[in-house]
């Protein structure tokens, strides 16, 4: 079948689906194969439950009219979801980076979202699957589409660009993340430029921070529409040392957000200057900010007894961690303790991003516990670093009564699961 014929039967549908668990009536399911599933076997279960269509690639399972064998059931998604942003033609921003990609997408999707109807990546949903998916998720009533991208080696930014063809493009920042797969930080950034370098070839403009080096030389040949202190659209921060909440002044409004940490000013630097380039208004943009409250243990500020916690333990790498306790550090709360899980996908330089960490803790103010088997390997002789090789064993170990009136960080990577110690305390 072509894809333009599938296309028309695609509109037919309220939506695609690749999990029976979460299938609706009317619903078009892609049989996705994955290590340990089959997505074909669920195929006729898919139409029994109320889907419209199973689309396959095995032949074995071609027994409905309502099945639709293909040659293979990703790349059919995958073109799919390309067809159709070129049969919406709306304008499309495509956002990578290191860190902060899912918070400035959300913040760019309430400041859009204030004059448009836009549609963006739900969640983190930013791969080989997740942005067809969001394309897929764009109906007639999309005026702008957001599309997150993620990637850990070189050619998926590339990959992606191919199906979503942005119009406008943005890169948070460059950093140590993914480094097993990039190979290290000029692979990052030769891996996340391939965004630049779609935009540059088709003619079509980049959001850069001004004040970004990097982001200023790669995007010379761009159309660019830059902020920072030396551009149009100068943003400035107010960092009040004894609240973690960022604030930020821009033509003569102040604007406090629920984000905690100077790391995040730039993530809101940018939903402002998106905002304006689309003409939503200042007081829009303000009240759009404002009221984003931040989930899913990204940058939360909680209360837990007398504690209160900096819940950012959703992801982590070494720059992401650095900045964390960078801000953390200019909390002027005299009671203050991190708890840090292992940073994952380093490769070779596991070891030594972990000792870096070690050594920047021991000349800050706060005492720290180290959990995972990539800190139990640091050297420590600071007695205000406590070090454990398990989650269980600090489970077992730690004892929390102690923990009062204090302001507590807790950040990791997503296989730690540092939220588990809400649960301590």
């Amino acid at each position: 079948m072509k894809i333009e014929q599938l296309h028309k039967l695609f509109l037919e549908c309220n939506s695609v689906c690749t999990d029976t668990r979460k299938l609706k009536v009317n619903d078009m399911f892609f049989a996705l194969k994955g290590e340990n599933f089959n997505g074909n076997t669920y195929a006729e279960q898919a139409l029994n439950n109320g889907a419209k269509y199973s689309i396959i690639d095995e032949e074995a399972f071609n027994t409905k009219e309502q099945t639709i064998l293909v040659n293979n059931v990703l790349e059919t998604l995958q073109e799919l979801a390309a067809f159709h942003r070129t049969f919406l033609n709306i304008p499309i921003i495509a956002l990578t980076g290191s860190n902060g990609k899912t918070t400035t997408k959300e913040l760019i999707n309430a400041t859009l979202s204030q004059k448009y109807k836009t549609t963006a990546t739900i969640g983190n949903l930013n791969n080989h699957i997740g942005v067809p998916l969001t394309l897929l998720s764009m109906t007639k009533n999309t005026e702008i589409g957001i599309v997150e991208m993620g990637a850990n080696h070189q050619k998926e930014i590339e990959f992606l660009c191919s199906i979503a063809k942005p119009d406008y493009g943005y890169i948070t920042n460059f950093g140590k993340a993914h480094l097993e797969g990039f190979g290290s930080v000029e692979g990052v950034i030769k891996g996340k430029t391939e965004l630049y370098n779609f935009l540059i070839e088709n003619k079509k403009t980049i959001f850069v921070n001004g004040n970004d080096a990097i982001q200023i030389e790669k995007s010379k040949q761009a159309n660019t529409f830059s902020f920072g202190n030396d551009d149009k659209f100068n943003i400035q921060i107010v960092f009040i040392e004894a609240h973690p909440n960022v604030k930020v002044s821009y033509n003569n409004l102040t604007i406090e957000s629920h984000l905690i940490g100077e790391y995040n000013f730039y993530n809101i630097a940018a939903a402002i200057t998106i905002g304006n380039y689309f003409k939503v208004d200042d007081s829009a943009i303000k009240k759009a900010i404002e009221n984003y409250i931040p989930n899913n243990n990204r940058s939360q500020v909680l209360t837990k007894g007398t504690n209160n916690i900096i819940l950012d333990a959703y992801n982590a790498n070494p720059t992401s961690m650095q900045a964390a306790l960078l801000s953390f550090e200019k909390l002027n709360n005299s009671s203050k303790v991190a708890f840090l899980g292992d940073m994952f996908e380093l490769g070779k330089d596991a070891e030594l991003e972990h000792q870096n960490i070690v050594n920047l803790i021991k000349t800050l103010h706060f005492k720290a516990i180290l959990i995972g088997e990539n800190f139990n390997k640091t050297k420590n002789s600071s007695s205000k670093i406590g070090i454990f090789k398990t989650f269980d064993d600090f489970k077992s170990s730690f004892d929390f009564s102690k923990v009062e009136n204090a302001t507590l960080l807790i950040k990791g990577s997503r296989g730690m699961a540092m939220e588990r110690i809400l649960e301590l305390i």
